[in-house]
């Protein structure tokens, strides 16, 4: 005779209120709000000053702080940076999300990971721009995938769920899947190089190389881990760099170019089109007009009921 067994489950998340991935330009302020229900605020890259009841904080790339619910927040750019950051909101009833409670923590590559996920199934299964700020619902996608609503779920309880263990115990690592040291090694050593050279024209055997790896191994790790080929990840590391100097606002175009090594502001504009599917002028517009937009907005105070 068999007896199942319940599975307890101390951290569950049913709904979710927004997905926001935000790249906002250097003087970005956002006046505040508060609501009832929990967010988080994950700085990708940049630093922002951030308010929280009464406090101010600076954080910094890898930082994440939570505002439990009816509690007062704001935050803006430091004039200098412009910062890259992810904002989710969600509800949850478990008691154990109280360790949330007044938390600012640094997340862990297993936690970045989760946190990508939930990002890139957002942008799925949504149909909503995810960088809007004044989003207040999520439009379901006609194009979505199979689960990936579900997928969300799972990856935001298991990215709280390590942020608690991990806390609780720094000494424990906790890994999504096993990977070789050897792979992790490589990829971090090459990526490293690959920002190392941003202003640099370099090629595929360049950096084999100065890396001592043969290319069929080197393609194999980057397909792995991003989905694509090396000189692929290159070419976006060089437009996110175009990207925050454009919304720094400090240089032209034809300077922001020849800064990252394209040959013309022609094929600069060209292969900025072809990765972000807007032209260097219609995304420094359409930051602009997301910053303009968040200065206007007014404090939201959402009352207790």
């Amino acid at each position: 005779m068999f007896t199942s067994t319940y599975l307890k489950q101390e951290i569950v998340i049913n709904e979710i209120i927004t997905v926001h991935y935000f790249e906002y330009n250097s003087d970005f302020y956002f006046p505040g709000e508060s609501h009832g229900f929990w967010e988080f605020l994950y700085v990708d890259k940049g630093e922002v000053e951030v308010t929280a009841g009464d406090i101010d904080y600076v954080l910094n790339k890898g930082d994440i702080i939570f505002h439990k619910p009816y509690e007062f927040h704001r935050l803006w750019a430091n004039g200098v940076i412009a910062p890259n950051l992810v904002v989710i909101s969600f509800k949850c009833s478990s008691s154990a999300i109280h360790f949330f409670d007044n938390k600012i923590l640094h997340i862990n590559n297993y936690e970045c990971d989760l946190l990508g996920k939930i990002i890139t199934e957002a942008d799925t299964a949504f149909s909503s721009n995810l960088n809007d700020p004044d989003l207040k619902e999520l439009k379901r996608s006609s194009r979505r995938g199979f689960a990936c609503e579900q997928i969300i779920k799972v990856c935001l309880e298991l990215m709280l769920i390590s942020l608690i263990r991990n806390s609780n115990n720094l000494n424990e690592k906790v890994t999504s899947n096993i990977t070789e040291k050897s792979d992790e090694g490589t990829f971090s050593k090459v990526t490293a190089y690959l920002s190392d050279n941003i202003s640099n024209k370099i090629t595929l055997n360049d950096v084999c190389r100065d890396n001592m790896c043969c290319r069929s191994y080197l393609q194999k790790i980057f397909n792995q881990k991003t989905g694509g080929g090396v000189m692929e990840y290159f070419g976006k590391l060089r437009i996110d760099c175009a990207k925050q100097k454009i919304r720094e606002g400090l240089k032209n175009f034809t300077q922001i170019s020849n800064e990252l090594g394209y040959s013309s502001v022609y094929y600069f504009s060209r292969h900025f089109k072809k990765v972000t599917g807007m032209t260097p002028s219609e995304y420094s517009s359409s930051v602009k007009l997301h910053t303009e937009k968040q200065k206007k907005r007014p404090i939201i105070i959402e009352k207790q009921s």
